[in-house]
């Protein structure tokens, strides 16, 4: 396992029962002593692009819910450092953000591959301390993020890859109940 920082995945662990997070996967976009961002990269939201956003018009492009902080916003992650300016790259050829009108004119275009740009819609985000703490709870397993798992094309498969991506005795966990009272 790594330390948090930017291009991290959060893994939940198997036993997490807060709803926000329940066997979720952020990837970290920003980690600095006042505190995270990140995104959860395998909850799919119920609306698509266009249903929350009026300029993009007809493409039902798959939208996250990145997590429970500024449910009113919309963040995205993309592989087009080229086409949209300013995005911060978070890994490499992994970008967050950028010119919001090159994203509107890719998707109107037709151009906007979803396995190249994803939308979340919030973000998960820790005060400075927070996330060590829920570290020092074994709350989170970490590993390097690949943009295969960014990316993945089946949301609900990610937090199961993602304890793959980690191997050994953690690729156990992908069976585990949530509740292992129940078992």
């Amino acid at each position: 396992m790594v330390e948090p920082g930017t291009g991290v995945l959060l893994i939940a662990d198997p036993f997490l029962k807060d709803p926000n997070f329940m066997r979720t996967v952020v990837f970290l976009t920003e980690h600095r002593d006042d505190g995270t961002i990140g995104f959860v990269i395998n909850r799919q939201y119920e609306n698509t692009l266009d249903e929350l956003l009026p300029e993009i018009d007809g493409h039902k492009l798959p939208v996250y819910y990145g997590g429970p902080v500024q449910m009113n916003s919309v963040h995205f992650l993309h592989r087009y450092p080229e086409e949209i300016e300013g995005g911060v790259e978070v890994m490499k050829g992994v970008y967050w953000g950028g010119d919001f009108e090159s994203v509107v004119r890719l998707i109107n275009s037709g151009q906007a591959d979803p396995e190249r740009i994803r939308f979340y819609i919030g973000y998960s985000g820790w005060s400075a301390g927070q996330l060590e703490t829920e570290m020092e709870e074994k709350t989170w397993l970490t590993v390097e993020a690949a943009r295969s798992l960014v990316f993945h094309p089946n949301a609900e498969e990610i937090w199961k890859e993602s304890l793959k991506h980690l191997g050994g005795e953690y690729e156990m966990m992908i069976n585990f109940p949530i509740d292992p009272q129940l078992n």
